[in-house]
Order: structure tokens, then C-alpha cells, then sequence
């Protein structure tokens, strides 16, 4: 599309202009839509073809690389089609001839405030043409509405992908969509929607510009789009612009000429006429060559010495284009007009018109000057909106066609846990506690609206026999409860048929079981720190140590009658024995210090497989919520 207008703009502007002393010659090179390929055609350009301008980096990607060259070698980078903001100058030789898509936020924030829409979701591709208006149009939306969800789609997404995310968007109680993406990715997006019912009454979409000027392009996804409101910069209608599209020698046919190719054609003839300015092509021997001794380097390019005149007679050049007035301001067109379309039929029908200084009017009407900031509906033609209705879409809905959850709640329950209380004023119902605070902690921070009620679910008390066993059941059969809150236990088994939320405090089995207190102390407590074993033992070496040290002492000390002793292994021996004793003395007098002053506490039960020997009933009474099973 592009090469044909740009073809088609220099066979026109020479035919009008044959007295003119330069001619600009096309050297065409294929960018293939990749950064790679449009770096490396930019570079065969600036070093062998040894070129003045480059026309045409189709993506924004593509242009924030090439216009690095362009001012390494001084010449001059102009784009018709890169508009995302990202491509803002941060050279000066970077002319972007296509309006940037900030200019259209204003516009968009001007539909949503008319019909008093106070929530929008934003749709965009990821990339930098998707990403780069979201800042400007967050900033133009902050006054009047809020961005309640954004969901970014990869350039590559599967269908899949793309059917999942808007799955997710009819979760949320937004209806009104913002939408801003390229062609290839907006075609899939948009059948996707028209297939799971996304473009029925009650919803509404807003295309940018990008998707809006292409409609003419692709018939099956006109239809899945109608009711869809877009902007698109107006083009006023002249004689000129006239012929051109009815031309029958023209090799351009009607549905092609989009505004992207209006503006390659303007710009082809802005740069035909900034060349005639600077006059006739540079001499050679003034070209500057900054080659060093690396001739390999890929980016040791020539400096032009016409690249520097031919950009500023570029910025100087105004006229009235095919796409209306052609002027440059900091490197960048003007703003103009923007259309407010409608999809209806196989054609977007104007209804309104955005203007930065009268905003939304019916009519064009530049002079006029806005009143207010608030943009009335009256100031739109009848709009058709998505399912064929004229009415205007309230902008918002209950998820999952209103329909309200009913979440069960344990009514004998732990009071700190899930309490019930009757208002005695209005007879309601009031549910309290400390799951209940969280549950509806989670439901208020969700970007959507959840409509639901608590359903008292009675428990066990003697008049019924339901368990909790029963409400998990009763919530996976979806029948009665759509979710259950309170004090529930996470069982394997109950894990079959429910998902859990994470716990808020551990699991397992733990006995609650009386206490018995002894009281032992009498005049035999001081033999209680020794067992009887350990007496009889202590009892037995002491003789036993007494009798081997006679053993050892009798035979050589004649005067064994006292407590000399004369023999090295009795004196071993009862080496040996006194520490022992030490260790029985120090443990008898530990002992029996505890046993004096300490009450002596016993669980009457220790285990509970000793419950299940002895057959007693576990858990408590049903007053109680707590059982074991």
C-alpha cells in the first residue's frame, strides 16, 4: 500500500511540476515488518546506495532503530505509518508524518465523559506500538473514569490465549473496552469476541485509529464488528482528493486509499518540494567520508551535507494535501479533526466530531469554543451499538449474568471463627467473624464486582444429623451452594470434590483430656527419688565393693582395723565407689527436692488409640462443633 502511493505521489507531482530542476529517484528496500531486516536495508541505503532521506519504517519498533543511523549519517528518517509516541524525536533528524496516537486520546476520554461511563478496560498488543499511547490515554481517562483491568496480548498469541483473556474480561463488571492494536492481531481479537458473545447488547468497544482506517480491508471482521465506535483523523473532502480516489487511470483503487496512504502520499510530496528548495544534488568531492582504517565497520557511513538542508526545508514545507493541511511542528504533523465513527453496515458512519478546542460536536465547527468540560450525549448522530440497539449502554453488568453466589456458612460454628446473629430491628440475618472479615477482605479487593449471600447451613444439634462432611458435599454438587465459609477442616478425603483456600492454622489431632493430681508425699517419700531396682542395686555393689576391698587389704595390711588403706587397687576400687555414690547422692537429694515441692500432674490419657481400646466416645457434646472423625 504504501510503495503504490508513494509511486503514485512522485508521478503526480512531476507531471504537475515539469519545470522543476531535481528529481527525486525511489530506491526500494524490503524491511519485511522486522526490526533486523529494517536495520539492515537502512544500512545498505546510507553506505552503498549512499542515499539523502529514507522514507517508510513501517513499525515503531523499527523507526526507534533506523533513526539512530539516520543521525549518524546526518539524513534525514520520515515515517507515514510509525505512530506510536515511543517514537518521539531524540534526534533531529527524525520527521514523523503521520499523526501520533496520542493525538486521539483526547478524543476517546471525550466518548467515555459524554456518556458518563465511569469504568473502561484497555486492550493492547505488546509491543511498542501497543504499549506506547497507554501512558497519555491513563492520563486523559484519570478525570473521568478509571482503568479497572488492562490486558496486554503478546503480538504472538495463540487463539487460545486470546479466547482466555476475554473469558477473564466477562468476569469483570466493566463493559466498556478500549481497544488499540494492529490489524493482524485486532482482525483475531474481534472474532474472538463475536464468538463467545462479546459483541451483544450492553457492551461497548472503542477502537483506535489503527484498527478503525483498516476496516475496509477485511469484510468477515467489519461484520463481526458492528456497534463498535472508533476514531480516525478526519480528512476534509476536496476536489483533489476526489479525483484521486475516482481517477480510472489511477493505479491506486478507492478501498485502498486508507489515511496511512494519504499521508505517504503527502509526504512524498513535501520531500519532492524540500528537495526542489535546496536545489541541485550536492557535488561528490563534498561529501564528507568518515570511514577509518576498520573498513569492515557496518556503521561507517558518509555524512550527507544535503541530508542537513533537505530536513530543514522539510520542516518549512506547508500545503494542502490530500489528506488535508501538511505542516510540521518539532518533527511531527499537526494535529487535525477526528472522526467519531461507527461500524454499521460494511463502513464506519460518522456521528460525531472531536476537536481539541470545542471537543465533541456534530458538526465541524472550528471557530467554536467548549462551554463546559462535559461532553452531552445530544452531540452525537444515532448510534447503533453492538447487538443492534439504540440505547445507550449503561457501561457496566453483573459478571456471569448476575447471578449471585451462595456461599454456605456453619451455623455452630466457633463464634470467633463464623458467628450468626438475628438484627432484632430488621429481622436480617448478620454473619460475623473471623473468616467471614476475610472472605469479604478478598471479595472487595477483586477489580470486579461479585455478587453474593451467606446460607446458613445447619449442623449438627440434635434435631439434624448434617455434618460438615455434608456441606463440603453439597458445595461440590453446585446444586444448593455455590462456596462455603467458616471453621472447616482440610481432609484428604474432602479434597476430592473441593478446592481449599490456604489455611489459617494448622492441622492435625490434638486431646483435650482431664488432668489427675497425686499426692504421694508421706514418711516414705525420701525412699520415692530411688526406684526399688536402684536401691537393691546400690545396696548390692556397696556390699560388694566392701567385700572385694577386704579381699585385696586382709592379706597384706595386718592392721586392717580401720580406714588406711595399703594396697593401690583397693584404694582403685573405692576411688570407683565414691563416684558413684557423688552421682546417687546428687541425683537422690535432686529428686526428692521435686518430688517435695512440685504437684504432680497426669494427663488421664495419653493417647488416643487408648480411647478407641477402651471404647469411649470421642469428641465433645453437640452443642459443640468440634468432633473427631
Amino acid at each position: 500500500m504504501g510503495l503504490s502511493h508513494l509511486n503514485m505521489a512522485l508521478k503526480d507531482f512531476y507531471s504537475v511540476h515539469e519545470n522543476h530542476k531535481t528529481k527525486l529517484v525511489l530506491h526500494v528496500r524490503d524491511s519485511k515488518e522486522q526490526v533486523i531486516d529494517a536495520a539492515a536495508a537502512a544500512i545498505d541505503l546510507l553506505k552503498d546506495v549512499e542515499v539523502d532521506a529514507i522514507v517508510g519504517p513501517q513499525k515503531s519498533a523499527q523507526a526507534n532503530f533506523v533513526m539512530d543511523l539516520g543521525d549518524r549519517a546526518h539524513v534525514p528518517v520520515i515515517s507515514f505509518s510509525a505512530t506510536s509516541p515511543s517514537v518521539l524525536s531524540r534526534t533531529q533528524y527524525f520527521v514523523q508524518t503521520a499523526l501520533s496516537d496520542d493525538t486521539q486520546v483526547g478524543a476517546i476520554a471525550a466518548i467515555v465523559e459524554a456518556f458518563l461511563w465511569r469504568e473502561v478496560v484497555i486492550i493492547n498488543e505488546d509491543t511498542d506500538y501497543g504499549n506506547g499511547v497507554i501512558p497519555y490515554l491513563s492520563n486523559a481517562l484519570k478525570e473521568t473514569a478509571r482503568i479497572s483491568y488492562r490486558s496486554i496480548i503478546p503480538l504472538s498469541a495463540s487463539d487460545d490465549f486470546i479466547e482466555k483473556e476475554l473469558y477473564k474480561m466477562m468476569t469483570i463488571q466493566t463493559r466498556v473496552f478500549v481497544v488499540h492494536m494492529s490489524h493482524f492481531l485486532g482482525t483475531r481479537l474481534f472474532l474472538k469476541a463475536k464468538e463467545i458473545g462479546m459483541l451483544s447488547e450492553g457492551y461497548v468497544w472503542i477502537i483506535t485509529n489503527g484498527l478503525m482506517d483498516l476496516l475496509s480491508m477485511d469484510s468477515n471482521v467489519i461484520e463481526a464488528m458492528q456497534g463498535v465506535l472508533g476514531v480516525k483523523p478526519r480528512v476534509p473532502q476536496s476536489r483533489r482528493l476526489d479525483f484521486f480516489q475516482n481517477n480510472p487511470n489511477s493505479m491506486i483503487k478507492r478501498d485502498e486509499s486508507s489515511i496511512f496512504g494519504l499521508w505517504a502520499y503527502d509526504t512524498m510530496w513535501a520531500l519532492a518540494m524540500a528537495a526542489e528548495k535546496v536545489g541541485l544534488e550536492t557535488p561528490i568531492n563534498n561529501i564528507e567520508n568518515i570511514s577509518t582504517k576498520n573498513s569492515i565497520n557496518l556503521f561507517n557511513f558518509r555524512i550527507s551535507q544535503t541530508g542537513p538542508k533537505l530536513l530543514e526545508a522539510m520542516l518549512g514545507t506547508t500545503f494542502e494535501g490530500l489528506s488535508g493541511k501538511f505542516s510540521l511542528l518539532n518533527g511531527r504533523l499537526n494535529p487535525s479533526p477526528f472522526q467519531i465513527l461507527n461500524v454499521v453496515g460494511n463502513q464506519g458512519r460518522e456521528v460525531a466530531i472531536w476537536t481539541q478546542s470545542s471537543g465533541i460536536s456534530k458538526e465541524l465547527n472550528e471557530n467554536e469554543t467548549k462551554n463546559c468540560f462535559s461532553q452531552p450525549k445530544q452531540n452525537f448522530h444515532t448510534i447503533i451499538w453492538p447487538g443492534g440497539s439504540t440505547n445507550v449502554p449503561k457501561g457496566w453488568e453483573f459478571p456471569v449474568s448476575g447471578k449471585k453466589l451462595r456461599i454456605a456458612v456453619p451455623v455452630r460454628g466457633f463464634n470467633q471463627f463464623v458467628k450468626m446473629e438475628i438484627d432484632p430491628h430488621t429481622n436480617t440475618t448478620i454473619f460475623g467473624g473471623f473468616c467471614i472479615e476475610i472472605f469479604r477482605s478478598v471479595i472487595s479487593a477483586l477489580p470486579y464486582a461479585v455478587r453474593y449471600e451467606f446460607v446458613p447451613f445447619e449442623i449438627a444439634d440434635g434435631s439434624t444429623s448434617l455434618s460438615y462432611n455434608d456441606m463440603v458435599c453439597q458445595v461440590s454438587l453446585k446444586e444448593k451452594y455455590d462456596g462455603a465459609v467458616g471453621d472447616i477442616t482440610i481432609t484428604a478425603n474432602r479434597s476430592f470434590y473441593v478446592d481449599f483456600t490456604l489455611p489459617f492454622t494448622e492441622g492435625g489431632v490434638t486431646m483435650v483430656v482431664p488432668i489427675t493430681y497425686e499426692d504421694t508425699n508421706s514418711k516414705w517419700t525420701f525412699l520415692k527419688p530411688l526406684s526399688c531396682d536402684l536401691w537393691l542395686t546400690s545396696i548390692a555393689f556397696f556390699l560388694f565393693t566392701g567385700f572385694v576391698v577386704w579381699v585385696l587389704e586382709h592379706r597384706v595390711n595386718t592392721d586392717f582395723r580401720g580406714e588406711k588403706l595399703v594396697s593401690n587397687l583397693a584404694r582403685l576400687v573405692m576411688t570407683i565407689w565414691l563416684f558413684v555414690v557423688l552421682i546417687l547422692t546428687s541425683s537422690y537429694t535432686a529428686s526428692l527436692s521435686a518430688r517435695l515441692t512440685v504437684q504432680k500432674l497426669r494427663p488421664t490419657v495419653t493417647d488416643v488409640n487408648e480411647l478407641i481400646k477402651m471404647g469411649t466416645t470421642l469428641g465433645t457434646d453437640l452443642d459443640r462443633s468440634l468432633l473427631i472423625s
